[in-house]
């Protein structure tokens, strides 16, 4: 985790604006099930083809891979679908729900590359209750790492999203924030491998609340002990 001294923690913010799969729960195993038998189905090397779905929309992972004869929006509804009725093993991100508990519900968005019926399921099967905004796949032209969906989600809060600290996993959501002209997080739970980052980093929210002030401003600190 990040020290005291990092830049987020010194700086108040007026909204945070949460990822959605590996940064507020994980969905890994319920998504490679799912896009292991597309990638079979394709003649794909699975285990290659694995490593680049994750932050972006199906839609655009499918356009990627310039299959002959493949309708990307057939493909993407697949997907969705299939995902949509797999959601075993979708999990919270330790102390996720407790912290977005200390949020108002005013000032935190959450801003997926899923489209919004399966990131509904997704957290509903977490046990964390969506927030007022949220902006997914069906909301923007172009996916992650294009910041046009980040600064949607600060638009509809209300807020400038230089104001706001982005919470975010992968490479592609990472550079969607920078883009955007925001600060970022790094929620590292579910990396399997150590990730090469100036930005800093949490393993998970357990250690983590927010303070309040009383003209509106979000502030990071660390739990006491």
């Amino acid at each position: 985790m990040s020290t005291p001294g990092s830049s987020v923690f010194a700086r108040p913010y007026r909204a945070f604006l949460f990822d959605m799969d590996g940064t507020l729960l994980n969905s890994i195993a319920a998504a490679e099930r799912v896009w292991s038998l597309w990638a079979e189905r394709h003649g794909l090397d699975v285990a290659a083809f694995l490593t680049t779905i994750h932050g972006a929309r199906a839609i655009d992972t499918i356009t990627r891979q310039a299959l002959p004869g493949v309708d990307p929006e057939a493909e993407a509804q697949w997907i969705t679908d299939a995902e949509i009725n797999d959601v075993r093993g979708v999990v919270p991100i330790a102390g996720a729900g407790a912290f977005l508990a200390g949020v108002p519900a005013d000032q935190w968005a959450l801003v997926t590359s899923a489209p919004r019926e399966l990131a509904l399921r997704r957290l509903q099967a977490a046990g964390i209750t969506p927030p007022t905004v949220m902006v997914t796949a069906e909301d923007v032209a172009l996916g992650k790492p294009d910041p046009a969906c980040y600064v949607l989600g600060a638009q509809r809060l209300g807020v400038p999203v230089q104001d706001c600290l982005v919470f975010e996993d992968a490479t592609v959501g990472i550079r969607a924030g920078e883009a955007a002209g925001a600060d970022v997080m790094v929620v590292t739970s579910t990396h399997l491998q150590p990730m090469e980052t100036s930005h800093p980093t949490i393993d998970g929210y357990g250690k983590l609340q927010v303070r309040c002030s009383a003209d509106g401003l979000l502030t990071l600190v660390h739990k006491a002990g």
